[in-house]
């Protein structure tokens, strides 16, 4: 239990249905949607694109999404993957020959892999929902043309990004109003974005991959001398798929397969799970030495193996198994720090959206929308209000990797909703916001809440940190002996800059039969539920 006399919020409890998301006017927008009678999935489909307008830097309709559902709390999950694909022209080749002499950057029109978000959603309305996909439009659709006011961690993302969004046309005529990024408090209206959420709501997914919507962001990304072509966009779609999971402390953890990073969360608690972490201090520094330990390993084998199974084995069953497990597990010393694992070479990206729901029948859903880089690759097209995601910068330029840039082909993906389940029943839809920092929030959560009897909110509250580049991140919520017990360790530390991620989770108490949840404070938004 919290201490009342320091600033924090409790967990939310309700007893019927639940959603946590990351900005207070999608959370209205899911209850409303669950109030009329909607599904966990309807709900989960109006919040995300609320926050498709409302959190500009961190999604958008020209972004891609994951999800994982279970239906009635069973423990039958289902993965959909609404990521999109590189143009059909795209190759190391076709691009070297273009004059790229190095890897995608994170602003170039080639790291623009068609958006696959729009085309899930219709997917999944109409597979798990009980209403149209128009009628869950219509907050969104409001709130892109009547205007929000900007909430203050939206307008600090917003406020870092001027300059990026600067470099764009289109770009700096929607998001800089003025010359400038809106502040706390003041409203943003993107009409343009309204007028095509308008078409999406009458006409389907159709009328974003096809026709006039289509043609503005082919036009944008091949006058910067993408290769992208009507054909790729009409041919866009997204496919179900078998999650893939582990077991951890008598729970089932699962994830997407890959194309998706879900496995290096796996793989991180398949190394920990050998470790009785109960014992430590959550915040101490043995704790945080075995997650970042952990972290290196399962990292080096995502940069290794994780890439679109349909261009290659990606060797799931052997990199999960029990015996790859206690091999890595053996490679941690308590005492030091291990020598001879590379630092993984992370940017830094803390933009996605997470939320989940479980409606009054238990359906569960866990689901993540993204446009990878704050703003995505920073390209605009004004006469639809559509910025244009990034995901391709994943992509390799190194003919002989895995996830090398083919065409067709999806990059490694960095965005992963989470499920817990337990005795043929759903326990917990979780999301850890945060590009790469996510499989180590998965971890960091799963663990808090498994090893140590956190409560959702508890869990996502407790302070963070991010191994990058060598160095261990630490939000400024650790004790100062926590550095410096890493640093005896033989562990480079330093404080983190800005927050680190952002989570929702919402547990399932089938023996009470309510719901407990837990929103970010490091975000804008709340869990709320009835």
């Amino acid at each position: 239990m919290r201490d009342f006399q320091l600033p924090g919020r409790s967990a939310t409890h309700a007893g019927e249905a639940m959603v946590a998301t990351s900005h207070p006017l999608a959370t209205v927008a899911a209850l409303d949607v669950l109030k009329s009678g909607g599904a966990a999935m309807d709900a989960a489909v109006a919040a995300t694109a609320v926050m498709c307008v409302t959190e500009p830097a961190m999604t958008g309709i020209g972004g891609d999404c994951f999800m994982l559902y279970a239906p009635k709390g069973g423990d039958k999950v289902t993965a959909f993957n609404g990521s999109g694909r590189a143009p059909r022209a795209a190759s190391v080749e076709a691009l070297r020959a273009k004059g790229m002499t190095g890897e995608l950057t994170p602003d170039s029109a080639h790291s623009v892999t068609v958006p696959g978000c729009v085309q899930a959603w219709e997917r999944l309305v109409a597979d798990h929902g009980r209403k149209e996909l128009g009628e869950l439009l219509k907050p969104a659709i409001k709130a892109a043309e009547d205007g929000f006011a900007v909430t203050p961690r939206v307008a600090y993302d917003w406020g870092r990004c001027a300059a990026k969004l600067a470099r764009d046309t289109g770009a700096s005529a929607i998001f800089l109003p003025g010359g400038r990024a809106p502040k706390a408090g003041e409203r943003f209206k993107n009409p343009r974005l309204a007028e095509t959420l308008k078409k999406i709501a009458q006409s389907g997914a159709k009328a974003f991959y096809t026709g006039d919507v289509a043609e503005s962001m082919v036009k944008l990304l091949n006058s910067h001398g993408a290769l992208h072509t009507m054909d790729d966009f009409a041919a866009a779609e997204g496919e179900y798929q078998q999650p893939i999971a582990t077991d951890y402390r008598g729970y089932t953890v699962h994830e997407c397969p890959p194309n998706g990073q879900g496995i290096t969360a796996l793989l991180m608690l398949n190394i920990l799970k050998g470790f009785d972490l109960g014992k430590l201090d959550p915040a101490g520094p043995e704790r945080m030495h075995l997650e970042v330990e952990a972290t290196r390993l399962a990292f080096a084998d995502r940069n290794a193996y994780v890439a679109d199974p349909r261009f290659g084995r990606v060797p799931v069953e052997e990199l999960l198994s029990e015996r790859h497990s206690a091999d890595q597990r053996a490679r941690i010393r308590t005492d030091r720090a291990m020598e001879g694992v590379a630092p993984v070479p992370l940017p830094a990206h803390n933009d996605t959206i997470y939320m989940c729901v479980v409606d009054r029948d238990r359906n569960a859903v866990s689901l993540i929308n993204s446009v990878f880089d704050e703003f995505g690759s920073g390209m605009a097209t004004p006469d639809t209000g559509i910025v244009l995601h990034n995901r391709g910068y994943s992509f390799r330029m190194d003919p002989k990797h895995p996830n090398r840039i083919e065409g067709g082909k999806r990059p490694m993906h960095t965005i992963i909703p989470g499920m817990l389940t337990k005795d043929g029943r759903a326990a917990m839809p979780f999301g850890v916001m945060g590009a790469h920092y996510q499989p180590i929030g998965h971890t960091h959560l799963v663990t808090n809440m498994l090893d140590w009897g956190m409560d959702p909110q508890e869990a996502i509250d407790f302070p963070r940190a991010h191994h990058r580049d060598g160095v261990v991140q630490l939000e400024r919520g650790f004790a100062e002996a926590t550095a410096k017990g890493l640093q005896a360790l033989g562990h480079k530390t330093g404080k983190a800059v800005n927050p680190i991620g952002g989570g929702q989770a919402i547990w399932i108490d089938w023996q009470n039969g309510t719901l407990v949840g837990g929103s970010e404070p490091r975000k804008d938004g709340f869990a709320a539920g009835f």
